[in-house]
């Protein structure tokens, strides 16, 4: 129950790589073990083997959001298409999304060449509608599926239809994390655990154990960025929480469905996000913990006891059992102010995240991408409309801390609202 979660627990003992030794030179840094960067340094490999490509973590690969999100590698980006074309136009709008879920693929066909066995199961995505007000805002939607479609892929209570993607893939996160690190590593790409980034500047990465220096530094640290010396406000870590079943019983698979390991949630505001996994568990995870003065990250803030209460009790809303809970963890993922996701590079500095909790296949994407630009390469990938975007900057505190907490709450409230209304 101390893990940072079950994804990696059930990997048993976690084994760290030697931290940095004092000073080195490389080609490209990465700071952040997690997708990002270890996607990055996966296609830079690929294309150029000839790079010393040299990442840093300051616990091991895997431990942040990485280890701990809900498993899917999903299509979907936190701003929506219509947003997008109103500021990038259609085209670009358009681009961003389509390869967005061709990553999704993408992620299979690299996990299956490379041999890394993350229980990866393109079943695709349903977002339950379970309310006459869930239902007027979903019918619009050009992946609404009736009531009856919608129970025969989830049959939990209340449905009165659904929204369907076939772009999203179930997945074992810590799994495909680690089998990753093995692969660069393969590849000549060195790791070092144990190692925490403390300032990131043009030509370095100062260190809790030496400076490395390349004319190329990458930061991917998704929600620990504000941790970094003069990145307090650049990005808002926002915990989610999880809880994971006991291995459920044969007889409630063939009642509840979930057939082809379909990830689920539903249409209410504060997401929820759920899958069925290899073994046969509920995975189900969810926003509502508090955002921490500061920019704060704790150990003791992944738990929350009331949050994890709310988990259970929606289980039981949906399908109708108490199981029995094997794990409870959290952890922060990042946010920035406008709540779109960025890739770049600036001043040999480069960067990708503020993911908004959709990282799992972006940060896929984001590698890749960061791999062109590192390399001088025009692509498709280059020209979508988050290369190069910035973000506007998080107000500082107390401002941000009561802006994101009242935002919290709000959204239960609308939820809570919508409930009495439907009743």
């Amino acid at each position: 129950m101390n893990s940072p979660s079950f994804w990696l627990d059930s990997l048993g003992p976690i084994e760290k790589r030697p931290p940095l030794a004092g000073d080195l030179d490389a080609d490209v840094a990465i700071a952040g073990g997690g997708y990002t960067g270890l996607w990055t340094a996966y296609y830079l490999a690929k294309a150029d083997p000839s790079k010393r490509i040299v990442i840093l973590d300051a616990e091991f690969c895997g431990f942040g959001a990485s280890g701990r999100n809900g498993g899917w590698a999903s299509g979907l980006f936190p701003v929506s298409e219509a947003k997008l074309a109103r500021r990038f136009g259609p085209d670009a709008a358009a681009a961003m999304h389509r390869a967005l879920g061709d990553t999704v693929d993408e992620v299979g066909r690299v996990t299956a060449a490379e041999g890394i066995d993350c229980d990866y199961a393109k079943g695709g995505t349903l977002s339950l509608v379970r309310s006459t007000v869930q239902l007027r805002r979903a019918q619009g939607d050009p992946g609404f599926i009736s009531a009856g479609e919608a129970k025969a892929i989830c049959h939990a209570t209340d449905v009165l239809g659904g929204v369907y993607s076939e772009h999203c893939a179930a997945l074992h996160p810590a799994k495909l994390v680690r089998g990753l690190a093995e692969t660069v590593e393969r590849l000549g790409v060195t790791i070092h655990e144990g190692t925490r980034a403390e300032q990131i500047k043009t030509g370095q990465i100062k260190t809790t154990r030496g400076t490395v220096t390349a004319p190329t530094i990458v930061r991917a640290l998704e929600g620990y960025t504000a941790g970094l010396a003069g990145h307090r406000r650049d990005i808002a870590p926002v915990y989610s929480l999880m809880i994971v079943t006991e291995p459920l019983p044969e007889e409630f698979w063939q009642r509840v469905g979930l057939a082809r390991r379909e990830t689920f949630t539903d249409e209410r505001r504060l997401v929820i996000y759920g899958q069925r996994t290899a073994d046969d568990r509920l995975a189900f995870g969810g926003r509502g913990a508090p955002y921490h003065f500061g920019s704060k990250i704790r150990p003791e803030y992944d738990l929350v006891p009331e949050v994890f209460e709310a988990l259970r009790a929606t289980i039981t809303e949906l399908f109708g059992i108490d199981p029995p809970i094997a794990y409870r963890w959290g952890g922060p993922l990042g946010i920035p102010r406008d709540w779109m996701p960025s890739v770049g590079l600036r001043d040999g500095i480069a960067w990708a995240g503020g993911y908004v909790g959709d990282g799992v296949a972006a940060a896929n994407l984001a590698g890749r991408t960061l791999a062109d630009l590192i390399l001088g390469i025009d692509s498709d990938l280059t020209r979508l409309p988050w290369v190069g975007h910035r973000s506007r900057r998080w107000e500082p505190e107390p401002a941000r801390w009561l802006g994101i907490n009242v935002g919290l709450r709000a959204t239960a409230l609308l939820d809570a609202l919508d409930r009495r209304r439907a009743a």
